[in-house]
């Protein structure tokens, strides 16, 4: 075996041990979401529209029933149903778009930001003293890698 083929050998290691890596992280971010669906009485697409709320809303962005519906990949009529479920159970509102007034966005409550806050808090915690033990660099490649691997899992 050639010094080329053994490098070629090791980064195959290396790829499929990243890989690996990546499945059981994603196994255990089921788990803790299927955790927070039990807890607080959802099916799996309520928590996954909440989660897209409260990550939109750190990022500052208004969003509409339309930009639910195109990220669960669902009907607009199955849309309106979870809203009104997830409204009816104190966790949305919607209110008239700032800007447009024709047009609705939906926000997350401050019930819900506080449920998400005692599921995850401790978690994310832990999660962001992980993180601090690697340097800037690594976790540039370690974001970058994973925005890679989500456009490749999401093309949209």
């Amino acid at each position: 075996m050639t010094a080329d083929d053994r490098e070629s050998a090791d980064h195959d290691l290396a790829v499929r041990s990243a890989l690996m890596a990546m499945r059981t992280f994603s196994d255990a971010i089921d788990r803790m979401h299927g955790g927070m669906k039990d807890e607080m009485d959802m099916n799996a697409t309520d928590v996954a529209a909440l989660r897209m709320l409260i990550m939109r809303e750190q990022r500052g962005e208004a969003v509409s029933p339309h930009d639910v519906a195109r990220h669960l990949r669902i009907s607009t009529a199955s849309t309106t149903k979870l809203l009104d479920r997830l409204s009816e159970s104190g966790h949305v509102e919607r209110h008239r778009h700032p800007h447009d007034r024709r047009a609705l966005i939906v926000e997350i409550t401050d019930r819900t930001r506080a449920d998400f806050r005692r599921h995850f808090g401790r978690r994310l915690g832990e999660m962001r003293a992980v993180a601090t033990e690697f340097d800037d660099d690594e976790l540039e490649a370690i974001s970058r890698f994973l925005e890679r691997m989500s456009a490749v899992l999401d093309p949209e």
